[in-house]
Formats: C-alpha cells, sequence, structure tokens
C-alpha cells in the first residue's frame, strides 16, 4: 500500500468524519483560510469605514469628557435627574446653532453674525409686545422676519462680492448690534427688555418636561434633519462638494452660490429660534445676549469633527461637540472648581480634538 488511509474492519460502517485525505484536504483547508481572511476583511473594512466618520474621535471625546466629570462630580449631583438635565439643556441650545453653522462650516464658510441675531431677537420681541402691544405670536414672526433678511444679506453679500464670509459676516455682526442698541435705548431707554411669555408660544418655545427643556426637542429634530440632508439628499452633496472642491463643483453643476445662501439662512433661523426660546425662557433679554454662540458654536463643530476648510463633517458630530460644551461648563460647576476654568479645559479640547480627527483619518486611509 503506497499511501496511510483509514479503512474500517469488513462489515464495520466508516465512522463519519473519518475518512482519507481526499474526504477533507487541503482544497478544504484553503476554503475555511479564505474564510477566515474573508471575515477580517469585512471587519477591517467596517473599521476604517467606522473611522473616517467625522463622529468617530468626537464620540470618543464626549464619552471621555463625560465619564471624567461622572466620577469627578458624582457625590455633587452630577449624575443626578437635575444634573443630567443641566448639561442637556446647555447642549440643546448650543446645538440648534451649531448644526446649520456645521453645515456652513463644511460649505467652507462662517457667519459670525448669529451672535447678533439671538440679541435682536430678543429685543425684538421685547419691544414688539411691551412697547407697540403686539401679541406673542406676531412679535415673533417679525422676529423671524428679520433673521430670515439677515440670512439673506449675508449669503448674497458672500457670493456677490467675494469677499471671505468672515469680513461679511463680522461687518453684519457690527452693524445689527449698533442697531438693536440704538433702537432698544431709543425707544425703552434701556438695554434689558422684559417678556412674559404665555399660552401656546410659551409650551412650543419654553416649556419643560421633567427638569428638561422642550428645546432638546427642537434639537433632535434639526439633528434628524441635518443627517437627513447631508447623507440622503443631493443638497448634502452640494454642501460637501463646495466646501471641498468648489471649483470642481463649479464646473460639475452644482449651484454653490445658491447652497450658500439657503445655508446662510438657515443659521440666521437657527439664531432667531434660539433667541426665542432664551427670550420666554427668561422672560426678557438684553442687546448683549447671544455673543458667546459666535464662537461656541464653531468650537462645538470643531471638537464634532468639523473641517475650518470645509469638505467634511456632519450633523451628529457637531451635537457631539454641543454635548462635550454642556458637559463640560455643567461638570466644572458641579466640582467647585473655578468657572473659568472651563473655557481652559474647551480650548483643551479643541486642540485635541483637532489632532485626533487628523490621525484617525490617517488610520482609516491607510487601513
Amino acid at each position: 500500500m503506497t499511501s496511510r488511509e483509514t479503512t474500517a474492519p469488513a462489515g464495520q460502517q466508516q465512522p463519519s468524519g473519518v475518512g482519507s485525505v481526499t474526504d477533507r484536504g487541503p482544497r478544504d483547508a484553503n476554503q475555511d483560510v479564505e474564510g477566515d481572511h474573508s471575515k477580517s476583511a469585512r471587519i477591517r473594512a467596517v473599521g476604517r469605514r467606522l473611522l473616517r466618520r467625522p463622529e468617530a474621535g468626537a464620540l470618543a471625546g464626549t464619552l471621555t469628557v463625560y465619564l471624567f466629570f461622572a466620577f469627578a462630580a458624582h457625590q455633587n449631583g452630577f449624575t443626578s435627574i437635575t444634573g443630567t438635565a443641566g448639561w442637556v439643556n446647555v447642549s440643546a441650545e448650543l446645538g440648534i446653532m451649531s448644526i446649520p453653522v456645521a453645515m456652513l462650516l463644511i460649505a467652507g464658510e462662517f457667519d459670525l453674525s448669529i451672535g447678533s441675531v439671538v440679541a435682536a431677537t430678543t429685543i425684538t420681541i421685547g419691544i414688539a409686545t411691551g412697547h407697540y402691544g403686539l401679541s406673542l405670536p406676531v412679535a415673533i414672526a417679525i422676529a423671524f422676519g428679520i433673521a430670515l433678511l439677515v440670512g439673506v444679506i449675508n449669503g448674497h453679500a458672500v457670493t456677490r462680492t467675494r469677499l471671505p464670509s468672515f469680513i461679511v459676516t463680522l461687518a453684519t455682526y457690527l452693524a445689527l448690534s449698533g442697531i438693536t442698541l440704538t433702537v432698544s435705548q431709543g425707544l425703552t431707554g434701556t438695554t434689558v427688555i422684559t417678556t412674559h411669555g404665555s399660552g401656546l408660544p410659551q409650551t412650543v418655545f419654553a416649556s419643560t418636561i421633567d427638569h428638561f427643556n422642550v428645546s432638546v426637542l427642537w434639537w433632535l429634530a434639526l439633528l434628524l434633519v441635518g443627517t437627513y440632508v447631508l447623507t440622503r439628499r443631493v443638497f448634502g452633496n452640494w454642501i460637501l462638494a463646495t466646501g471641498g472642491e468648489p471649483a470642481a463643483a463649479n464646473e460639475s453643476g452644482v449651484p454653490t452660490g445658491s447652497v450658500l445662501r439657503r445655508l446662510y439662512i438657515q443659521t440666521a433661523l437657527a439664531a432667531a429660534l434660539v433667541g426665542t426660546i432664551q427670550t420666554l425662557e427668561f422672560n426678557g433679554g438684553q442687546v448683549d445676549q447671544g455673543q458667546g454662540f459666535v464662537f461656541s458654536t464653531i468650537i462645538a463643530a470643531v471638537i464634532g469633527g468639523v473641517l475650518l476648510g470645509g469638505g467634511y463633517g456632519s450633523a451628529l458630530g457637531a451635537s457631539l461637540g454641543a454635548m462635550t460644551y454642556g458637559i463640560v461648563q455643567t461638570g466644572v460647576y458641579y466640582t467647585g472648581w473655578d468657572p473659568n476654568l472651563a473655557q481652559a479645559i474647551l480650548g483643551g479640547l479643541l486642540v485635541v480634538a483637532v489632532l485626533s480627527n487628523n490621525v484617525l483619518r490617517r488610520v482609516a486611509e491607510r487601513g
């Protein structure tokens, strides 16, 4: 016999799974190996896709920051329902504005005028209801109309003049802030306005559900819409193309000018929404209200993985950045540290976020 084979005695059936090498030979072994390689390749491909997502680094950062403060301020109530509602409510108002700001950044442009739109909304509602006696719904409609006009002006100024959006929106910010201050002092003699909300507007914009403000629902709605637009609609592809390769986008027929004009209107209306929420939530406002949003929205977007150069980012990432911002602001309060440390922490997180996002993208591209 030239080769060894396993055979059963006469009259006995050969046991299952035992036989000659031809029953399970090199071909089957190779197939198993190929199957393992195929599974590994699929896993690596999924991992690369996840790392390429703008929110990959933002999610890790948000979880890390939350766990840190949960440990550091647990005994002070940070993880309680009140503490959780505190940072969620802060994140919601910032998130409402960060999502459209992030979409504009993805398209490669800035909007510094949003802070002045928040203030103008507050003063408009206060003067319209308190000085002229208009109903609250009418006052809110007028405020949104002013915001719409600001968005139209910004969009046309950027696309028609070809001036940097930083300069255009800075000019709008200064002009609108000056007009708001002049009108407020001229008509009321003060820079602080009192407004009392009631009825449906109060329910829609400033009600609470077990410590959580209704602004959280507005935030979640905008997150769903923003994610749907960026991932499922042609307009989302246009936004990415406008910020990534504007020259190629123009040659391909993408209406980059129209895209930017629509995005500027969105940021202005989002600022008006937050201005309305804060006006009814705090029963008034002042002429410098909302100025902190000018840079906090950009910080949230960048922490969320949005590139300042355009062409890369997501609504979810911007929302995670807003969550990180809210967690830090509230967490520092619950730890009892100096509140100024919040800004120092956010500055460090901003640098770390940019560096980590760059590393993640390079790792994903190398595979």
